[in-house]
């Protein structure tokens, strides 16, 4: 299954954070078995996922699994639990009886809760256990159901935040600057940003290579690809390229490649 082109989603259940963390987790998620076992036929399958600078951890509720992070493979083992920055595609090859628990952070959000820098994460794959004590993984393991254990983390997290609200500055420059981006039609520059963000264009490049890790034009690069290879899948007759910032489709089709690694045809074929 692929990000965007497969509705991945069906295999899991998801729950929102609450308020106080919505800025900084997308969401909690857990894979359904009852769905899993309803749309999965097979005896191993892979999930994909594209680049998102979204830091990710995959706590394992389940058996082992392989896992691809760029060109490398990996065997997690069922006692382990990672954290990934999710900066190029990655590959994880499940089994019908896997059961992944997932939090996903909007980027800067892991440091704004952990103090932990995602830039300094790069293609490692982490163990979970550095940023998480072994004896709350535990905990959430032992746990019964889903809602406890989002329960459990997020009074972990907002415990945790308390602690880290000296880093709100950066991550405040990044919603703003990806809001603001989104606003003018993915067409807005590094120093249009910047300007609107009453900074100099030096330190607005500074501030959020340090956060994400990577510099502002490739992540908001990431961004448009996403959102408008998203907008596609779902209606391709209604797509425009040019509410995206693109000068034609071509330009779209080839920032397609980019982000993927494949042309549009072939991941449609």
């Amino acid at each position: 299954m692929i990000e965007i082109f497969d509705d991945i989603r069906k295999l899991y259940l998801f729950k929102l954070p609450c308020l106080e963390l919505v800025s900084y987790i997308e969401f909690f998620s857990e894979t359904s078995l009852t769905a899993t076992r309803q749309h999965i036929d097979t005896e191993e399958f892979t999930v994909k996922l594209f680049p998102s600078y979204t830091p990710t951890i995959w706590i394992n509720l389940g058996s082992a699994y392989i896992l691809k992070n760029g060109s490398n493979w990996k065997v997690i083992d069922e006692s382990t639990d990672v954290l990934v920055l999710r900066n190029e595609i990655i590959e994880r090859k499940n089994l019908p009886s896997d059961n992944i628990f997932t939090i996903k952070f909007h980027p800067g959000g892991l440091e704004a809760v952990f103090g932990v820098s995602q830039a300094k994460i790069a293609s490692e794959i982490i163990n979970a256990s550095e940023i998480i004590c072994p004896q709350m993984l535990q905990k959430l393991k032992s746990s019964s159901c889903f809602n406890d254990r989002v329960t459990l983390l997020q009074e972990l997290f907002l415990s945790k935040l308390n602690q880290h609200r000296k880093t709100s500055c950066y991550f405040n420059y990044i919603q703003q600057a990806t809001a603001l981006f989104c606003a003018s039609g993915f067409a807005a520059k590094n120093n249009e940003l910047a300007e609107k963000l009453g900074l100099s264009e030096k330190n607005f490049y500074r501030y959020l290579t340090k956060t994400i890790g990577i510099n502002p034009k490739q992540y908001m690069a990431i961004l448009r690809a996403r959102t408008a290879l998203t907008a596609y899948i779902n209606k391709p007759a209604d797509f425009n390229p040019y509410a995206y910032g693109y000068f034609d489709s071509s330009h779209f089709y080839k920032d397609v490649l980019k982000f993927t690694g494949k042309t549009l045809s072939t991941q449609l074929s």
